[in-house]
């Protein structure tokens, strides 16, 4: 059966390197995988958000 050069590699690479595909898993959800929003406090969060001034380098003491 035929396999491409970069097959080849990543089986050879994952041969070597066994723990790599949870590697992956464990850095995708570090970064990507996010919990659900709880939509109340995020409500709460934005309602105590001071505005900011439209000329924000003046500042009016």
């Amino acid at each position: 059966m035929y396999q491409s050069d970069i097959t080849q590699f990543i089986n050879q690479l994952k041969e070597k390197k066994p723990t790599l595909e949870e590697e992956q898993r464990r850095g995708r959800a570090l970064l990507w995988d996010k919990q659900p929003i709880d939509l109340d406090e995020r409500q709460r969060q934005q309602q105590s958000r001071v505005q900011q001034t439209s000329w924000v380098y003046y500042q009016n003491f």
